[in-house]
């Protein structure tokens, strides 16, 4: 019996049935039909990646915590302010508080990222269940959706 389009695009979507290891081998990651499978090189290039990019997000968000304590100590130093003065100084709190919170949130993404690779998730897409691409997860590791659903959401 031939195989349905569905059955062919959606090969090497899931981990390898029995697999009691934890983290997932290169060809347990889902791949789009015109691609190779994932090699031991392009994944371990992937997670360290990941991996440095985790260690930078943990030193930018202690950095934005301390310079955000600096601020809030400043900001009930303003006796003599004047409007434009506090106005500049609520803008760089709430500039530094959104800083925080994206790099906080792209920290979670990474790690998530790590997650799925260990799962054998990584490079399914979370909406359509179809492969991401290796190209788009080299270029942006964290990547959750495929090329079309990105689009799609980004059109809302």
């Amino acid at each position: 019996m031939a195989k349905t389009a569905a059955q062919k695009s959606t090969k090497n979507l899931t981990p390898k049935a029995g697999s009691a290891n934890p983290a997932a081998t290169p060809t347990d990651l889902a791949v789009r039909p015109e691609e190779s499978p994932w090699t031991e090189e392009e994944l371990a290039e992937v997670r360290s990646e990941l991996e440095a990019d985790i260690e930078r997000l943990r030193l930018e968000i202690s950095t934005a915590e301390h310079e955000l304590a600096d601020l809030m100590r400043d900001s009930g130093e303003g006796a003599g302010d004047d409007q434009a003065d506090v106005g500049a100084k609520a803008f760089s709190r709430e500039h530094e508080l959104s800083l925080a919170n994206n790099t906080r949130e792209m920290l979670v993404q990474t790690e998530r990222a790590l997650e799925r690779i260990a799962n054998g998730t990584y490079g399914i897409c979370e909406s359509c269940g179809n492969p991401i691409g290796k190209a788009r997860l080299q270029a942006f590791p964290r990547a959750t959706l495929c090329v079309a659903c990105k689009q799609r959401e980004e059109r809302r």
